[in-house]
Formats: C-alpha cells, sequence, structure tokens
C-alpha cells in the first residue's frame, strides 16, 4: 500500500452528529464538546449549521454556538449553509468558513433541500463567490455518490460532473460522501479513479457512513489513492434525517486508532479524543457505536476492578 505520512481528520460530529440526535442537546453542552475536541489535538471541526430550525430544530442555537466556541490559533471551525440567508448569518456570526451540500441524486436532494440539483447549483451562486469575496473559504458536500436510498444506483459520471461544477464555482475541497453506507472497497477505488483522472487528491475528501461495516476498508482505499482528508464524527455520532437506514458516521476514533496503528500521523491524543466522546454520550443520553470507545470504556473498567481487588 502507499499510504501517507500523514492525514487530516475533518470533524463533523458537533453538525453532522447532534442534528440526527432526538435529545436536544444545550448550548453549552455543544460548546463543551467542541472544546473537547480541539484540546485532542482536532485542527478541523464543523461546529453547526445555518439551516432552518424548521428543518434542524436540533441546531437551532448555531449563532450562540458559533459565538460561544473559543477561538483557538491553527484550528478550521466550519458552519453547514444552505443558501444566502445562511451565508449572511453565519458571516454575522463570525464564521470564516462555510461548506454547502447537495446530492448526485435528484430525488435524495428534493427530500433533502427541497429544490433539484440544478436549482442547488443555482442556489450556490449566490452563496459561493459572495462568501470567498467576504474571504471565508468554502467547502462542499456532494451526498449520496456511492448510491442513494431512494434511486439506488448513482451513475459515477455524474459524481463527477458534478464534483467539477462545484470545483468550477470556486470550493476548495468537495467531500465524496456515502451518505448511507452502502460503498465497498472496489466501488470507492472505481469512483474515486474517475474522479483523481480529473482533479487532484488534495481537492477531495471522503466521508463514509459505516452501515455495512465497510467505512474503515474504504478509507483505507481512498489513503491508497493519495486522499488524505477523512471525514468523521467522535463516537460515531450522527447519520442523515433524509436517508432512511443510514447508520451513523465513521467514528473518529476508530479511524485514527487505525491510522496510528499504519504509521499514519494525525496530531491527535486518541485519550483525550475518547474523553471527549464521553463527553458527548453523556448529554445525549445514549451509548455511543465506536468500537475503540467502548474497548477504551472496557479498558479502563478492568483497571478500575483490578485496582479495587488489589487494595
Amino acid at each position: 500500500m502507499k499510504l501517507p505520512a500523514e492525514a487530516r481528520i475533518y470533524e463533523v460530529g458537533p453538525r453532522d452528529g447532534l442534528q440526527n440526535e432526538a435529545r436536544q442537546v444545550p448550548t453549552g453542552d455543544k460548546i463543551r464538546f467542541i472544546d473537547a475536541l480541539v484540546a485532542s489535538g482536532i485542527r478541523d471541526i464543523e461546529i453547526t449549521s445555518f439551516v432552518s430550525p424548521k428543518w434542524i430544530p436540533q441546531l437551532a442555537d448555531s449563532a450562540e454556538v458559533a459565538r460561544g466556541v473559543q477561538r483557538v490559533a491553527g484550528v478550521r471551525m466550519s458552519a453547514l449553509v444552505p443558501n444566502r440567508r445562511g451565508l449572511d448569518t453565519a458571516l454575522a456570526a463570525g464564521m470564516k468558513e462555510i461548506a454547502v451540500f447537495m446530492s448526485s441524486s435528484e430525488t435524495h436532494n428534493k427530500k433533502n433541500v427541497n429544490k433539484t440539483i440544478a436549482d442547488t447549483l443555482a442556489a450556490f451562486e449566490e452563496v459561493v463567490p459572495h462568501a470567498r469575496a467576504a474571504g471565508v473559504a468554502v467547502r462542499a458536500y456532494l451526498s449520496t455518490c456511492f448510491g442513494c436510498p431512494y434511486e439506488g444506483d448513482v451513475d459515477p459520471e455524474r459524481v463527477v460532473a458534478l464534483t467539477g461544477q462545484l470545483r468550477d464555482l470556486g470550493v476548495y475541497q468537495v467531500s465524496i460522501s456515502d451518505t448511507i453506507g452502502v460503498a465497498n472497497p472496489q466501488q470507492v477505488e472505481d469512483v474515486l479513479g474517475l474522479l483523481l483522472a480529473k482533479h487532484p487528491a488534495s481537492s477531495m475528501a471522503v466521508h463514509f457512513h459505516d452501515t455495512q461495516g465497510t467505512a474503515l476498508a474504504n478509507c483505507v482505499v481512498a489513503l491508497n489513492l493519495g486522499i488524505t482528508t477523512i471525514d468523521a464524527s467522535a463516537g460515531g455520532l450522527g447519520g442523515c434525517p433524509y436517508a432512511p437506514g443510514a447508520a451513523g458516521n465513521l467514528a473518529t476514533e476508530d479511524v485514527v486508532a487505525m491510522l496510528h496503528a499504519m504509521g499514519v500521523k494525525t496530531g491527535i491524543d486518541l485519550d483525550k479524543l475518547t474523553e471527549a466522546s464521553r463527553t458527548a454520550a453523556s448529554f445525549v443520553g445514549h451509548e455511543l457505536p465506536s468500537k475503540y470507545l467502548k474497548a477504551h470504556i472496557g479498558k479502563q473498567a478492568r483497571a478500575r476492578r483490578r485496582a479495587e481487588l488489589g487494595r
């Protein structure tokens, strides 16, 4: 394998993770979670979304979160925005990076943003140039790149074409997303191979859900192809509200543990990262799916039992 010396983790738990939680998380807990992620060494964090509370009520406090987090030199904090109104609100809250989002399949795009793909791209023309003129970096998510919950298979050539259109608009990176977690390593190699024939690896990230347990294997394929930015969510929080059956995101601890074991540096302290995830678990009110987190908690419990027996 041709693994890179370093990989960049783009943490999406505070946004993509919490948006799918049934419990309304207090603003102070969200800020505490983000601060803990920063303390772990993560340097790219999507902290919230400036989408209408009507659609994502769990993130209705986006402006409060954006103003309340501690800004640390070298840490990039971003927020999702759907349109010009969302951009204006994000700018007023002090955001220096935003992300736009769309789907590769028409049906999912309409379910997710209530627009056709063509209308979504037109709306981006009111967002991306204005953001860049304001000195704000713009990233993009391209969902359902490996399969759609409504349409099934997605033509890889459509993924390539839409990636090109997003880059032409001025986004610095497109996150190629497996929204429902159906991708397999061979499919990932095929789709990313087509993309890399036309776009540099630095202009792409990967975003895998772990519905079928293939997210880590898919990451290895992407890394081997030269893509070094991986989206992940602390504890495995999250899933798309408009993708029925989609499991949570790839857990940040799981991918970081794997990368470190393979000699790929991330700059992240695993122990501090697991503590950040335990913080999230305490306020969402349920166990998180991260395998590394479960093993870490179990190891600590066994150590406590041994210490108690030795007294």
